[in-house]
């Protein structure tokens, strides 16, 4: 390096150096005020440490760490509510995330006679989880959309509709938009998902469309709520549940093409559901878990998110939202029936379903009244199991001709009870008897008794219900006795359930004979009041009326049937050996070859041939 270089270098830092001492000594001025609080702004402009406030700095590289920078500018600024109201329901959307803040549903109330509300406080829904490229999961409830309509109040009827856009404008095309339809008499509005050249900012993970917390409560009884709450999935045609029932979180991830996915509790549900159904191939990650609160409740909530990948371009997505009641005629209209509890798939629900539903349905649209319908079902119910019942009542009568004959053998081999039961049996195939044969009637009967509860139970129809007296509300148990202490976790008594209860003591009074049995008589109708009193009051009602009806058909068989029944009559007909007489007696002839004896089986019949070698 030559001298001048040198010299060149030496001046240019002493220049420099006199510069920057005279620009530390110089009164800087203060940077000018702030006129919004608006966060998008301060990252939009960039600020140097010449014109930023030593606070600004940080909260600025705090949104960009949190949101990345893509993302960063639709953080913060004014919310904006836009509510939408039609025939049924009136709903409130946020600015933040293009999310429901709350959803009413203005023909139902909740048990203390606020309107029904079915949104969750905390924050809105459902959202978006963003996979952004910048390596963030963004929750798009942070970001603030612009609407596309004027006016804040929007309201619909018949069959109006609207058409709402939640926007996100990243410029040169590129967007994110919600579109949402409306219509003026539908509990469910349309959402379509927009991605509009986003991949710079976007990965191929896409997004998750999130539904957080399920359903708010609506029931006085939170506990007898939480065992219809739960999560559905529909995958392939094929249903899963997802049930929270113990305290202990469950987590489920089924992956296929979606039907739908639903949330409920006892009487409300919402349900995302593709178009065209079935055509999205997509995981969909469920959890639940149960909370306790306040005197002794429990409530369950369930967070679903389904994953969208992004391909990149142009890429819509389009569901059908519905959030309201549980009634058949509603959801089956949506291809969601599965959310409406008829009991057991396979067995029971295809009765309660496709039968007793539709029958109770045709009788209230006659009748009007859904008290006076449940008394007019439960006689029909009683003339269709009619051929069971009869079969059953036949069963006892005959038990109640033997009862003379069988106290008669209990007494003669008191001391002996292997005796006593063989000789019992021996009159049981003398007279043709089959001592199963009431309870093989009952068993029939019972998948068609548990379809009934199950529809009773659930049905929305009689929710809020009211009949006579002090019965107003069919849904509810209709308390008569409240206790100051708990018996066995039990502190109230239904009334319907004591009348239930007198007619069950009636009918077994009627029916057992057996005097060991006695003590049933008295028994089981007690415990049948304790727990039918927490049952609602119209199940109870069907029960109570169900008896009533068996018990003046058995009056009718003992006391006014034209022809009696005898011990001569019984020892006349024609002897047909049952299946469970069958069974005792072969059991009873290889104990015999072996040198033992069944207790209670008959002794095994002698062949002639054998009878003849004895008496010679």
């Amino acid at each position: 390096m030559d001298k001048r270089s040198i010299i060149a270098i030496l001046l240019i830092t002493i220049i420099l150096t006199i510069w920057t001492f005279y620009i530390s000594i110089k009164e800087v001025p203060p940077p000018k005020k702030q006129t919004t609080s608006d966060t998008t702004e301060k990252v939009v402009q960039q600020p140097t440490s010449k014109d930023t406030t030593i606070h600004e700095i940080p909260d600025s590289i705090k949104i960009i760490n949190q949101f990345g920078r893509s993302f960063a500018p639709f953080v913060g600024g004014n919310e904006r509510i836009i509510v939408v109201e039609n025939e049924l329901v009136k709903a409130y959307i946020s600015s933040k995330g293009a999310t429901l803040l709350k959803w009413y549903l203005k023909k139902f109330k909740a048990w203390n006679g606020y309107p029904t509300q079915l949104i969750w406080a905390k924050g809105g829904t459902p959202s978006l989880i963003i996979n952004s490229r910048d390596n963030i999961q963004i929750d798009d409830r942070n970001l603030n959309y612009n609407f596309n309509v004027p006016n804040n109040e929007i309201k619909l009827s018949g069959k109006d509709s609207v058409e709402l856009l939640a926007s996100l404008d990243f410029g040169d095309g590129k967007k994110l938009i919600k579109r949402f339809v409306f219509y003026g008499n539908k509990y469910h509005f349309q959402q379509e998902f927009i991605l509009a050249n986003l991949d710079e900012y976007i990965t191929p993970r896409g997004y998750n469309i999130q539904w957080q917390n399920g359903l708010r409560y609506q029931e006085l009884n939170s506990v007898d709520e939480s065992t219809e709450a739960q999560a559905i999935v529909s995958l392939n045609g094929e249903i899963e549940e997802i049930d929270a029932s113990s305290n202990e979180p469950v987590q489920m991830a089924p992956a296929g093409n979606l039907d739908f996915v639903a949330c409920k509790i006892k009487y409300f549900t919402a349900a995302f559901i593709p178009k065209p159904k079935g055509s999205l191939d997509a995981t969909v990650y469920v959890t639940g878990y149960r909370q306790h609160v306040e005197n002794d409740g429990i409530i369950e909530k369930y967070n679903f998110a389904i994953n969208i990948p992004y391909r990149g371009g142009t890429q819509k997505r389009v569901f059908d939202v519905y959030i309201g009641p549980i009634d058949y005629s509603i959801v089956n209209q949506y291809g969601i029936s599965a959310v409406v509890n008829f009991g057991w798939r396979f067995l029971v629900r295809p009765i309660g379903e496709f039968f007793m539903l539709p029958i109770f349905k045709f009788i209230y649209s006659i009748i009007g009244n859904y008290g006076i319908s449940i008394i007019i079902f439960a006689l029909l119910m009683k003339i269709l199991l009619q051929p069971l019942s009869i079969s059953q009542m036949r069963s006892a009568q005959r038990m109640q001709l033997l009862a003379p004959e069988m106290q008669k053998i209990r007494e003669k081999y008191k001391d002996d009870m292997q005796r006593q039961q063989q000789e019992i049996m021996k009159l049981y195939s003398e007279y043709g008897i089959n001592p199963m044969g009431g309870c093989i009637p009952l068993l029939l009967q019972l998948p068609i008794l548990y379809a009934l509860w199950a529809v009773l139970r659930t049905a929305i129809d009689l929710r809020q219900a009211p009949f006579i007296l002090w019965i107003s509300d069919l849904s509810l148990p209709d308390y008569i006795v409240t206790f100051p202490f708990s018996i066995f976790g039990i502190k109230h008594i239904s009334g319907l359930a004591v009348l239930m209860g007198i007619t069950l003591f009636l009918q077994q009074k009627m029916t057992i004979t057996d005097p060991r049995q006695k003590a049933m008589i008295y028994i089981f109708p007690i415990l049948f009041v304790f727990l039918f009193s927490y049952f609602p009051s119209g199940l109870n009602l069907y029960y109570f009326m169900f008896n009533l009806f068996s018990i003046a058909h058995q009056l009718y068989l003992n006391k006014f049937s034209k022809k009696k029944l005898t011990l001569a009559d019984l020892k006349r007909e024609p002897k047909k050996e049952g299946w469970f007489q069958r069974k005792l007696r072969e059991a009873q002839e290889i104990a015999e070859a072996r040198g033992k004896r069944i207790p209670g089986a008959p002794p095994p019949q002698r062949k002639p041939q054998q009878q003849r070698r004895k008496k010679k």
